[in-house]
Formats: C-alpha cells, structure tokens, sequence
C-alpha cells in the first residue's frame, strides 16, 4: 500500500508495520486477533481490542477490550494517556501513536487524521543533555537507561516483539553494575509515577518486568526516544563515571 495522502478532510489512516489503511465516515476500523486489521493469532491478545470511528465531528478510539490497555500519545509525545478496557478517546491530532503489549509482544500502530483538531508540542533537550516531556526532566543517565530497555523494540522493523532485557543485561549493555542500574530504574519509575504515569508503581502483583514493560511502552509513546537515541549505548561504557546520586 502507499502512504497517506491528503485525499479527503474527514478520512484517517492507520499505519501499521508499513501498511496503511484508509478509513472513511460511516466506516468502522476494527483491530485485534480479527477485524478490519487482523495482527497475528497471539493468544494474549484480544479478539477484537480496538475499533476507531466517526461520531459527529470526531473520530474516536474505543478499547473494546477486556483486559489489555494503550498508550495513546500525539505524535510528538507531549500528550499522553491510557486507554483502559471499556474508555474511549477522541483522536484529535495529526498523527497519534497508540502502543501496548499482549503477553510478550509488544505493537505499535499511528494514526493521521487529515484535518486535525489540534497542533502537537514536541520533546525539548537541553544543553546539559536534560530530555524533557511536560513537566518531567530525565538526566542524561536516566535517558541513556531508557534507551538500553527500549533498544530491542527501537531496532527491530515495522512492529513486533519486544523482549525487554533484564536488569542485569541493560546492566551489562551499559558497563554499570546491576546494583546501579536499579537504583536508577527505581529513580525514574517514581519521578515518572509522581507526574502521573500509571503503571509503574510496585506492590503486590507488580512485577519488575511488567513494571519494564510499562516504562518503555511510555518512553517510546512518548518520544523519550528514540532510533536515534541508539548511537548513545555505543558510548554508554566508555562515559558518565560519577554518579548522580538520588537524582538519577
């Protein structure tokens, strides 16, 4: 298939894994095991789990679900939220990333709405190498971790799975020890949590690779980073000898 042109004012497009799907009014786009876009036989994943149609002037995003959620983000990642089972949003901006995981598998698909209800607001990175979204500033170690968590998912083509390292191996990608390499997921998962981010708080029933699972669904939906953030673990080893104490 070719890629979205502006055909009509009231047509979207979902991207998935290269393909593009054209969606009109009156039509109802269906996702999942089966549907309008059928993904795989994964059996973690819903029948059908989302549907994307017109009412009234806007389209909308339904998780038709009954156990998965997604993060549903605008395409430059300031705007983020999660779609639980049963919610429904209003896809309002140009281009919309949704993102979420069925067992190990992780998926993304975008959005792009040819006339779009609002504008996107992006990602801003300082000189001192602070990557900020919002109101939430990430130090140069707290990014480069997020990188090697999210590294298979940034190499692999088109959508697909996602196998999350484990401490240890992110420890070892990054020439840290594993010791600090939680500290600092530990750092980044509550300063996360305290903006707002659901998911990432422990407990009973919490477990740290779901907790994973969840950062890196967010750092990507929210452009944290990104494939060109990949060159940074090259690096990683070689630089960054102090460390930033509770900060990080």
């Amino acid at each position: 298939m070719t890629a979205p042109q502006a055909i009509r004012s009231d047509r979207v497009t979902v991207e998935f894994a290269g393909d593009f799907y054209h969606v009109f009014p009156g039509e109802t786009f269906t996702l999942g095991r089966e549907g309008t876009l059928a993904i795989d036989d994964n059996p973690f994943l819903h029948r059908h789990f989302l549907r994307l149609h017109r009412s009234d002037t806007l389209w909308w995003l339904v998780n038709v679900g009954t156990r998965l959620t997604a993060t549903v983000t605008d395409g430059a990642g300031r705007v983020q939220a999660w779609l639980a089972p049963g919610a429904r949003l209003p896809v309002v901006f140009h281009a919309t990333s949704v993102i979420f995981t069925a067992g190990p598998t992780t998926y993304e698909l975008a959005i792009y709405v040819d006339a779009p209800q609002f504008a996107e607001t992006g990602v801003t990175h300082s000189d001192q190498g602070i990557t900020t979204v919002g109101n939430v500033s990430l130090t140069p170690t707290q990014h480069i971790l997020l990188v090697a968590l999210a590294e298979p998912m940034l190499r692999r083509e088109g959508a697909g799975m996602s196998d999350i390292p484990s401490s240890a191996s992110a420890a070892e990608r990054l020439g840290w020890s594993t010791t600090r390499l939680n500290r600092k997921l530990d750092n980044v998962c509550e300063k996360l949590d305290r903006a707002g981010v659901p998911g990432l708080r422990g407990g009973a029933g919490k477990y740290a690779t779901n907790r994973r699972a969840r950062l890196v669904e967010h750092a990507i939906a929210s452009r944290l980073v990104t494939r060109a953030d990949l060159p940074l673990l090259d690096q990683a080893s070689m630089s960054d000898p102090v460390d930033e104490g509770s900060a990080s």
